[in-house]
């Protein structure tokens, strides 16, 4: 679908569907209970190598699909990679890169501010996790001829859209871990994706190892991050 059958599909305006008004109080209680849900999220390291059905995956992609985004354009792909063998290569790649960053390429400060969570070049999560989900951002569409078309509010839309692919992993009950090796640009290799899209991020996705551990964090209150006014 080219953007100006998506718009003339998508952009008619139609009456509000599905919300419904919920009393104060059940609002407040709604959002307490998400705000208690998402408390026990965690980005976990630590993965058991048990299988997870497809078809939860493909529906916490279907949820991040949802998300507002530039223009009605949704600029993202989601190449869910579950292969033994892309898996490797993948993990390969990410940790010659990431030998790279802790010998000295992301310097002092940014090591130092990475040392009390304990990471390191290491990563075997990668292969022993079910599923890798590469998130792509399209930086351009292509038109019937080829030529490009614009994309807009690209960084933004694709990251609300991966929040609530993170969400939607944790609401199925299973574990995820961001994974952001610097520079990237192998997984458009290792996955075969086009020149117009950009690697963004791996979501590591499956069940937590019996032993898993996490690290203990503190999260800014209220009013370290939020004003009122």
């Amino acid at each position: 679908m080219d953007d100006e059958t998506r718009g003339a599909a998508t952009y008619r305006p139609v009456p509000l569907p599905d919300w419904h008004e919920l009393s104060p109080e059940a609002m407040l209680a709604g959002a307490e209970a998400f705000l208690g849900e998402v408390r026990r999220r965690h980005s976990v390291r630590d993965f058991a190598a048990r299988p997870v059905p497809r078809a939860i995956v493909e529906t916490c992609i279907r949820a991040a699909g949802t998300a507002p985004n530039g223009a009605n354009h949704q600029p993202w792909h989601f190449v869910v990679v579950g292969d033994p063998a892309r898996k490797q290569a993948i993990r390969t790649a990410a940790e010659a890169e990431e030998r790279a960053f802790y010998a000295g390429r992301a310097g002092a400060d940014w090591l130092g501010a990475l040392a009390p969570l304990g990471t390191d070049a290491h990563k075997p999560y990668l292969e022993t996790a079910p599923y890798l989900i590469a998130v792509f951002a399209e930086r351009y569409g292509l038109g019937p001829g080829g030529e490009r078309r614009a994309r807009y509010y690209v960084n933004e839309s694709v990251g609300i859209a991966t929040g609530l692919l993170l969400a939607a992993l944790h609401y199925a009950g299973l574990v995820a871990l961001t994974h952001t090796p610097s520079p990237m640009g192998f997984l458009s290799e290792v996955l075969e994706r086009p020149a117009n899209e950009k690697p963004v991020m791996l979501v590591v996705t499956g069940y937590p190892a019996p032993d898993a551990r996490v690290p203990r964090l503190r999260r800014k209150a209220l009013t370290e991050i939020a004003t009122f006014r």
